[in-house]
């Protein structure tokens, strides 16, 4: 698929009040997804325990307020 078709595909999707942000969002996640899928087609994978150790880190990292 094109990026121009996927571009139009997510538009289409989008409700009628969706904002700039909305659809970036959308295009991001979407490229995110396709980004792991390719990682896992080429055998990259971390084993379920290493997953768990690291998540309670991303939470960490990712709830704790920052400071400008």
């Amino acid at each position: 698929m094109s990026t121009k078709e996927i571009l139009l595909e997510v538009a289409e999707k989008l409700p009628p009040d969706a904002t700039l942000v909305d659809a970036i969002y959308e295009l991001e996640f979407r490229q995110a997804v396709e980004d792991g899928l390719a990682s896992l087609d080429r055998g990259e994978r971390v084993p379920l325990e290493e997953a768990r150790q690291r998540i309670p880190k991303w939470i960490s990292k990712y709830s704790s307020p920052t400071t400008l």
